[in-house]
């Protein structure tokens, strides 16, 4: 399995530091509104690159933060008169709907900045008692970008460049900076804003040391792979690596993935331009898998173009696999065969192609792209060769391999078979007799059932209603 290292600029064997588990850290949104689908390309990608890593037998501990405390989240708590913790709260539910109807898996650990500031102020302490950070007068405490020489290596920018370049570029304020590239570790707390008590003055921290932090506390000083986009790369991924190396001593993160920009109709997604597209709003439109599928159409290092057309291609596309998964259930079920016939076989070794030509892409950094044209392949192949002649148990291999491979790019091919009124009706009048007899654990068990399906039961003075969520 090969990966593009932003680090190294190449593509790279990966090889985990512990044999059979991978550290992955990616970094998650800013919680201060509904999440945009430039947010929805690493939550998709890196998604991917997990699921695919767990279907090669690897075990990934899967760190996504959420950034909880920031200007945007205070300036909308202001708006609305309400605290940063109630926006926060508010916006990471939305996001984890949003993240559950892309069919993004819940990370092994979701951190929240505010509720890691005990190992910030630990962390900037050690920077500090090892000559790296330092407090100004007014109790901000800066990263000493130029004590450490490596600065730079990631987004392979010339320190004494970026150090001419920031001094043309010195904002009022600043003048309490050893040096004008120095970056914010701690900032002193504003009226009105939340904040925590530290050695320093009462603050709140720099958005940077908040994923070295979170990182070392959930996966350790030293991570297989750090991930996130593009624009990421400079300052933040950048200043991750100056704080964790000089604290810890180590290399923070062997490999380094981002994935390329998202525009919208050939242009930057901007609220300004009025194309800004929040996947809520998309899923007014389609089906989020639909987007998934649209993300996943291109290499993940490739700048990315969103539009109407491109979505309806996507779909379309999409409805090709569901219904091809959907006629080789009919088959399985409808044929009078059962048994793999030798010819069969032989298409089955055939179509095993199909699965190596899949695991070849995506073993080549992930080539979404590559793989979703073997399952294509694969979807031809089953709709030429599997017929009403077909055995039950060819069609029911063709069915799981297709099925496989499109659950590791996390797309789900089987429709659910909608649940009809009159099958709701009588599940309902169960739980009514069940309850009577006091047979509450059944009772509860139907409605468990019914929710699973999409039904929302509510008992009213006028007996049972019900609604599809």
């Amino acid at each position: 399995m090969k990966i593009f290292n932003t680090l190294t600029r190449k593509k790279e064997e990966f090889v985990p530091l512990e044999e059979g588990k991978v550290r992955m850290y990616v970094c998650g949104p800013t919680v201060y509104n509904l999440i945009h689908i430039g947010n929805a390309r690493p939550m998709i990608i890196f998604d991917t690159v997990r699921r695919y890593m767990e279907y090669k037998g690897l075990e990934v501990n899967y760190v996504s933060n959420f950034t909880d405390v920031d200007d945007k989240i205070i300036k909308k708590a202001i708006e609305e008169g309400v605290s940063a913790d109630e926006i926060s709260n508010r916006y990471i539910d939305e996001c984890k709907k949003d993240m559950n109807g892309m069919n993004v898996k819940p990370a092994t650990t979701h951190p929240q900045a505010t509720q890691e500031i005990d190992g910030m102020i630990e962390m900037i302490t050690s920077l500090i008692d090892k000559g790296y950070a330092y407090a100004a007068a007014d109790g901000t405490v800066y990263f000493r970008v130029a004590k450490f020489k490596e600065y730079g290596k990631l987004s392979h920018k010339n320190l004494d460049d970026l150090q001419s370049g920031f001094r043309a570029l010195q904002v009022t304020g600043e003048e309490q900076k050893e040096d004008p590239m120095d970056f914010v570790l701690w900032k002193p707390k504003k009226d009105g804003e939340p904040y925590w008590e530290s050695p320093w003055c009462d603050g709140r921290p720099g958005w940077h040391i908040e994923c070295s932090v979170m990182a070392k506390k959930y996966l350790g000083e030293e991570i297989d792979i750090h991930a996130g986009g593009e624009d990421l790369i400079f300052p933040h991924h950048e200043n991750e690596i100056a704080q964790s190396e000089c604290c810890n001593g180590k290399t923070f993160a062997r490999y380094w993935m981002h994935n390329a920009f998202l525009n919208i109709d050939n242009r930057k997604m901007s609220k300004s331009l009025g194309n800004f597209r929040t996947v809520r709003e998309i899923s007014a439109q389609y089906d989020l898998q639909v987007l998934r599928f649209f993300m996943l159409n291109a290499h993940y290092r490739s700048p990315l173009n969103f539009s109407a057309e491109l979505m309806e291609s996507s779909a379309n596309a999409l409805e090709r696999i569901v219904t091809a998964v959907s006629r080789l259930k009919d088959i399985r079920e409808s044929a009078s065969a059962k048994e793999l016939r030798d010819d069969e076989k032989q298409l089955l070794a055939e179509a095993a192609g199909f699965t190596a030509a899949f695991e070849e892409a995506m073993d080549d950094d992930f080539n979404t792209a590559d793989a979703l044209a073997a399952v294509f392949e694969l979807v031809r192949f089953a709709n030429i060769k599997a017929g009403e002649e077909s055995s039950a148990a060819f069609a029911d291999n063709l069915l799981l391999q297709l099925v496989k491979l499109c659950d590791v790019l996390g797309l789900i091919v089987e429709k659910e078979e909608e649940i009809l009124d009159k099958d709701i009706e009588a599940l309902i009048e169960e739980r009514q007799a069940a309850r009577k007899a006091k047979d509450f654990a059944r009772a509860d068990a139907i409605r468990d059932e019914l929710l699973a399906k999409g039904i929302v039961l509510k008992d009213t003075r006028e007996g049972v209603k019900w609604s599809r969520a």
